[in-house]
């Protein structure tokens, strides 16, 4: 298992991790490897959900080559 030494943290920062850690009672290294796996999680999940909209947005406006135009099959079915 990798060892992280993290330098300069700000004294309240610090504080804050140990007290939520003694919530949850963990560690204060087992609360930093959850946050930090959660950080981890939502980063990816949000890479994702970006991905997925980009497809979707490129998707959505760029019609196929060999699609009709609007306008004209409007005017097709108001002439029927």
């Amino acid at each position: 298992m990798s060892i992280i030494h993290v330098r300069k943290v700000p004294e309240d920062l610090y504080n804050d991790l140990k007290d939520l850690a003694k919530e949850k009672n963990r560690s204060l290294s087992a609360q930093v490897i959850t946050i930090l796996s959660n950080a981890i999680k939502i980063e990816k999940q949000r890479k994702e959900q970006s991905r997925l909209l980009l497809e979707i947005h490129n998707r959505r406006f760029t019609p196929p080559d060999h699609a009709p135009n609007s306008t004209e099959l409007l005017r097709e079915d108001r002439q029927r």
